[in-house]
């Protein structure tokens, strides 16, 4: 059956289609707002706060559940009636008034505790007598925001007697508002758990949306498994949602826990989502599971190549370990480029960025490296000092892209996805301020703080663009800011190698390397990439690609921000002699 409201993991699930409230009585009285009350009243106790003390005054015994119901009497009360209506309709809510101030704090901190909460309303494309009914998306959800809203403000006008001289217009009811399908695949008897698990088809994001995942970084390889390793999983389908997603030229489903659903909703921001006609009844090149059950005691992170179906298969089992979207993202990616291996493309760790001069010049470029390199910061110097002499700079990807093969022209580069996820330690600190709007923050105020946010469209990053030059991010060593090298085989040993000191976004410190600077595939297929890598390189320097690397000094104490920008101003000057 399906629930009208969930809280699981500070995730407060709202689904309008079994139940939609329209007024100040059916908030107070719906299930949803019994369990936030009964929820708040628990951390209240367990931090023995006076607040509680106070509040327990409403009860006859010791239950949380009784206050819930008294509190809840009282508030219904609060909406339409002042303090001395109130007193003279029940005498007994006289001790509650005497002291006002705790009273309000206690309506505040409720308030405050509903906000802290990832929320998520959610209309499914089917009718419920209760439900949204013939309400639009949209309109539903400002509805109830308003609808909260106007219920915190009229319940704090009757304590205090007056109205306030500010009011602040905080969006108070969800963060995130999905409209889901039950869309049909061609499922083959390996994926049959997936059956009946929904489809995100839209999604409404009212900035700022913050998340704060239980870890800031990712550990370790994903490791490949020669059976599939959907068997004996437990996948209850109603906690379960599918993000239908185009990740570069494949599509690709992904399925993830409800306790992960920030990292799932983030995926909007970061890649291209399919449309209905496009996936529905379609074969996935990619299916990704992440958080599903098992018998196991450690967690999985583990991809499996099904040749017999045609689909890479991804899977991240459930645990507190994996609550971080680089582990969402990055094993989409790695899945991404095992395929390209497979079709004989190579897939870069990088950023990629198309440059159009205003004398009419254009250039493309790849900046390679491992995370923390200082491939992106050093573009976004570039982007701030070339304001004179760009008039056009298009990202093609900003993290991971594929080269392929243009017969006896350049190679070109294609992008994978739409969006970025941005470390903000290493940004303009008032980047991400003028990024707001249409980002998603996740943990500000920790080491490794990031944002997802778009930064392409589609049909940019999939037009293919040819390579002029092929620069790998130093972040190690000073010197020459940008050096090109005289043959592929110099460059060879310094691309296949991978250095770079780590930044904190792994569990990985000081000088690592990793084979081509790219653990998602590259390193897991190493024998194939490396002929690709002979292959590829020739072609860069057959084709006058210029191969070089680039010295960001991200990794070097003290030249955190400069190291990049004097990178780009050299940068600049290649670009300008191009």
């Amino acid at each position: 059956m399906v629930k009208d409201f969930s809280l699981s993991n500070d995730n407060a699930m709202i689904n309008f289609t079994v139940k939609y409230c329209t007024t100040h009585e059916e908030l107070l009285t719906s299930n949803g707002f019994k369990k936030v009350t009964l929820a708040y009243l628990k951390t209240l106790e367990k931090r023995r706060s006076n607040i509680y003390k106070y509040i327990s005054e409403l009860k006859a015994s010791s239950d949380n559940k009784e206050i819930t119901e008294n509190i809840i009497n009282f508030l219904k009360l609060l909406t339409i009636m002042d303090e001395k209506s109130i007193i003279n309709v029940n005498y007994k809510y006289k001790s509650i008034f005497q002291d006002k101030d705790i009273l309000m704090n206690f309506v505040e901190g409720m308030y405050g505790f509903w906000r802290k909460l990832e929320r998520y309303t959610l209309i499914e494309n089917r009718g419920v007598n209760e439900g949204i009914g013939n309400l639009s998306f949209l309109d539903a959800s400002n509805r109830f925001s308003n609808l909260v809203l106007s219920t915190y403000r009229k319940i704090e006008e009757n304590i205090e007697g007056r109205k306030p001289n500010v009011y602040r217009q905080l969006p108070a009811g969800g963060n995130v508002g999905v409209i889901v399908n039950n869309i049909k695949w061609n499922l083959f008897d390996e994926y049959i758990c997936l059956k009946g698990i929904h489809f995100i088809d839209s999604v409404l994001i009212d900035p700022p949306f913050i998340i704060y995942p239980k870890k800031n970084t990712r550990d370790g390889l994903f490791s490949e498994v020669y059976s599939n390793p959907l068997k004996g999983c437990s996948i209850e389908k109603e906690h379960w949602y599918c993000m239908p997603v185009k990740v570069g030229e494949l599509l690709a489903f992904i399925y993830f826990h409800r306790d992960f659903m920030g990292h799932g909703i983030a995926l909007c921001n970061l890649f291209e989502m399919a449309r209905g006609e496009e996936y529905e009844n379609k074969k996935p090149d990619i299916v990704y599971v992440f958080g599903a059950k098992d018998n196991d005691d450690k967690v999985k992170t583990v991809f499996y190549d099904d040749t017999k179906n045609d689909i890479m298969l991804g899977y991240i089992s459930y645990g507190e370990e994996i609550d971080y979207f680089g582990y969402m993202k990055k094993m989409t990616l790695t899945l991404h480029n095992l395929i390209m291996i497979k079709r004989g493309y190579l897939p870069i760790h990088g950023a990629m960025v198309n440059i159009i001069t205003k004398n009419g010049k254009e250039s493309n470029i790849i900046i390679m490296g491992d995370s923390g390199a200082g491939k992106s910061e050093s573009l976004e110097a570039f982007r701030e000092l070339s304001e004179d002499y760009i008039s056009d700079m298009t990202i093609i990807f900003d993290d991971m892209g594929v080269v392929k093969l243009n017969g006896d022209d350049k190679p070109l580069g294609f992008g994978t996805e739409i969006g970025a996820f941005v470390r903000l330690d290493d940004l303009d600190p008032g980047y991400a301020f003028r990024e707001i709007d249409r980002s998603i923050f996740m943990n500000p105020d920790k080491i490794n703080a990031r944002l997802v946010m778009p930064v392409a469209t589609y049909n940019d990053i999939r037009k293919g663009y040819p390579i002029d030059l092929f620069l790998y991010a130093n972040n190690y060593d000073d010197g020459e800011k940008l050096e090109f090298f005289s043959s592929q085989a110099q460059a060879l040993p310094t691309f296949r190698n991978g250095a770079r000191i780590a930044k904190g976004t792994t569990t990985e410190k000081g000088l690592v390397n990793t084979y081509f600077a790219n653990p998602f595939g590259p390193v897991q297929k190493k024998e194939e990439t490396d002929k690709l890598l002979v292959e590829y390189f020739s072609k860069f320097e057959s084709t006058g690609v210029k191969i070089g690397q680039l010295r960001t000094c991200l990794g070097l104490k003290g030249k955190e921000k400069n190291g990049p920008m004097e990178a780009a101003k050299k940068l600049l000057e290649v670009v300008k002699s191009i």
